[in-house]
């Protein structure tokens, strides 16, 4: 246990918020949220426990916060690309290129979403705005405008963001070279066979 003292004379640090953020992904990612402890994160963060508490009530408050930033905003670029219109095949590469961008962007950040979605995705009720409900209701809309043949938009969904995930997944534990967004292609290509049933 530290010193009370040592604690009253570490400097404050400001802007706290993110350097417990980024030591808490790592930490994560590295020995999952299980065997991360708060102390850890403080420490590796440059600061005292008590700042994380100012921010989270614990790590699996931090941990659920990082997963749902990145979900959440996935979802809404997904959306956002989709509804810009144009070919079925620019549409679904708008998507995967959101996708693989976001993933680019911070890979920390996105690789434990990718590796806690076990985790996380059960707790987070089911709602419109979502990665899944929104895949599965574009491709319900493609299927009603005759742009797909019919078949069960869920299956096709899951079969889709798998193309991505399963490769995300590989990417996290250095199975897959490079950025996430060299495989653009490769992975438009691989989503439209699955929507076309080809």
């Amino acid at each position: 246990m530290a010193d009370p003292s040592d604690i009253a004379r570490r400097p404050r640090v400001r802007n706290a918020r993110p350097k417990i953020e980024r030591a808490a992904l790592q930490l994560f990612v590295d020995e999952g949220v299980d065997a991360a402890t708060t102390r850890e994160i403080a420490e590796q963060a440059g600061v005292s426990e008590g700042a994380l508490y100012r921010h989270y009530k614990g790590k699996d408050e931090l941990a659920l916060a990082l997963f749902l930033e990145t979900h959440n905003r996935l979802g809404r670029m997904m959306a956002e690309a989709f509804e810009q219109g144009g070919t079925l095949e620019e549409r679904v590469e708008r998507v995967v290129t959101a996708y693989c961008s976001l993933a680019d962007e911070d890979w920390l950040l996105f690789s434990f979403h990718l590796l806690s979605m076990h985790r996380y995705l059960p707790h987070d009720t089911r709602r419109d705005d979502d990665p899944v409900s929104i895949t599965e209701r574009l491709i319900r809309g493609l299927m009603e405008a005759g742009e797909i043949p019919q078949g069960d938009p869920a299956l096709l969904a899951a079969m889709s963001l798998g193309v991505m995930t399963q490769s995300g997944e590989n990417k996290a534990y250095n199975r897959l070279p490079g950025p996430f967004a060299a495989h653009v292609p490769a992975f438009t290509r691989a989503i439209l066979a699955i929507l076309r049933q080809v």
